[in-house]
């Protein structure tokens, strides 16, 4: 993991996107909404691209985002501010479960 200090904003990413972030568990993004670091991740990193955003380079339906332990949905969406010390985390949804 590239961690710079304590004030900086961490992004961890799930073991089934690691083999396109260079093996990385997490990174430190730079930029001040969600947004921004985003877009600065599939910049370092742009085999995650087509893995987080679609065409239109919105965010897929079925990535969540997680700001400090809330789905950036309620706080903005990828508007959402980040600030120093804030920790973001990719949830890829799951689908499946059992059938009646």
């Amino acid at each position: 993991m590239t961690e710079k200090n304590g004030s900086d904003v961490v992004l961890r990413i799930p073991t089934a996107l690691r083999s396109h972030a260079d093996r990385q568990s997490s990174v430190v993004l730079q930029g001040a909404t969600v947004r921004e670091g985003l877009d600065d991740l599939v910049e370092r990193y742009p085999a995650l691209r087509k893995h987080l955003l679609d065409d239109g380079g919105r965010l897929r339906s079925f990535v969540n985002l997680y700001l400090n332990g809330e789905n950036i949905h309620e706080l903005g969406g990828v508007e959402a501010s980040l600030s120093p010390g804030d920790k973001l985390s990719i949830v890829p949804a799951i689908a499946g479960g059992v059938g009646t």
